[in-house]
């Protein structure tokens, strides 16, 4: 695989951005190789600098469900540039994308946009301790909320690939706050809320977590945690930024029929351009300012061309709820090619899956929680990865990162991708 010009452009990153890249997964310091540098991507392809194509189950870390460049949301762009950009004063279209949000969440009755999904869980946090009076937060370990100080304890994702223990810069006040439990595990809240329940805020939980890769939430953990919350007065905040409308059109809570309080969003809502939100109860959101004493604000919230991209999103989703049936098609079809490679080679693998959302974790039998999936084999993780990418598959750089399926993935990239696995599981060994 030709790689001259990802080498240089790698090299002119590194003397202008730190470490050559502006969030830490790119950098592959997990897997080996050289990240390729994309120029385009076109449906669920995209291309490198050095002109190599890959099939790509990174999406972008989830946005691009209907893939790249999809024709109802690049017109929807196209139009909105030709009108401006941003103007610091509302637009309808701010309201028409709140209005679709608040319609298809049965526990959201307002919203306030954001620029990312670190502001939106911030804000929730805050929006739950001025509500309650109360200061501590209950999250899981290897649970990604953002890199606000408070919910970098145990954090999954990045910070578990580089093995940072949550980060050098945050004062030990900031988390103190924080009590970080097992995911999946209803006695351990049970417990911490017997323990300190009215100092507890809210519960944050990523519904299906994807950011220690996808695990699955085990049967009832769900329940509870909205059954011991309101026992004890607190909030129950669902961090949906990268389940929101991927796993079904209501995100998780619809899937699962579970009615939090809070919920954070991201990634599809905004068709690929900068975006979070946070939504909920009304009597909760109007304590955000002006309309009450929570302050917070944001000079690029509700970006004009953000809202028209997560506007086409929404309404190609709403129109064809067949589309959620071709995702659930093609992540068993993934799902079921790994299980069946694995075992052919002989080696556990617990695959992690919903929905569109799937991770293999080669070397373990089941992942219920971050000490189980810290135990499978990252070794033999990066030597996939490396033999995926030789192959033409783009897949995360990392065990912790969940990887996604979109409408334009055929069922012959599946194909390609599980022989490509297959392959490496039956030659490779560590």
């Amino acid at each position: 695989m030709r790689d001259s010009n990802a080498r240089a452009l790698r090299e002119r990153a590194e003397r202008v951005l730190p470490g050559g890249v502006d969030s830490p997964v790119r950098a592959y310091r997990a897997v080996p190789g050289v990240p390729p540098h994309i120029v385009r991507g076109e449906g669920a392809h995209v291309v490198d600098a050095d002109g190599n194509e890959f099939i790509d189950f990174v999406l972008a870390y989830g946005p691009h469900i209907l893939g790249h460049q999809p024709p109802e949301v690049i017109t929807a762009i196209r139009a909105q540039l030709d009108r401006g950009i941003a103007y610091g004063h509302t637009v309808e279209l701010e309201v028409e994308l709140a209005e679709r949000i608040v319609d298809a969440v049965g526990s959201v009755e307002m919203v306030r946009f954001v620029t990312s999904g670190t502001e939106a869980a911030m804000s929730a946090v805050r929006l739950a301790r001025a509500a309650t009076g109360r200061d501590r937060i209950v999250k899981f370990a290897g649970g990604y909320h953002g890199h606000a100080d408070a919910l970098l304890a145990e954090a999954g994702s990045g910070v578990a690939t580089l093995g940072i223990p949550g980060s050098p810069g945050v004062p030990s006040a900031a988390v103190a706050g924080t009590i970080v439990l097992p995911y999946n595990d209803n006695d351990s809240v049970a417990a911490a809320f017997e323990d300190k329940g009215e100092q507890i805020a809210a519960v944050i939980v990523e519904p299906v977590a994807g950011n220690m890769g996808c695990v699955p939430p085990a049967p009832g953990f769900l329940d509870g945690l909205r059954a011991i919350t309101s026992k004890w007065g607190a909030l129950l905040v669902f961090d949906e930024v990268m389940t929101g409308f991927r796993v079904a059109y209501g995100g998780a809570q619809a899937l699962y029929g579970i009615r939090p309080d809070l919920s954070l969003f991201g990634k599809v809502i905004g068709g690929g351009l900068p975006v979070g939100a946070y939504g909920g109860r009304r009597d909760l959101m109007e304590r955000i300012a002006p309309s009450g004493p929570v302050y917070q604000a944001g000079t690029l919230s509700g970006s004009p061309p953000a809202m028209a991209a997560g506007i086409a999103v929404l309404d190609v989703l709403r129109h064809d709820p067949g589309l959620y049936r071709r995702l659930e098609d093609l992540g068993a079809r993934l799902q079921a090619g790994f299980e069946e490679s694995a075992a052919a080679a002989g080696l556990g693998c617990a695959v992690g899956r919903v929905g569109s959302m799937v991770t293999p974790f080669v070397g373990i039998e089941m992942a219920r929680n971050f000490d189980d999936v810290k135990l499978a084999d990252r070794e033999r993780f990066g030597r996939l990865h490396e033999a995926w990418l030789d192959a033409g598959v783009l897949w995360p750089p990392s065990q912790f990162e969940t990887a996604f399926l979109s409408t334009t993935h055929s069922d012959e990239d599946v194909d390609r991708t599980v022989e490509s696995f297959a392959r490496t599981l039956s030659t490779v060994s560590v």
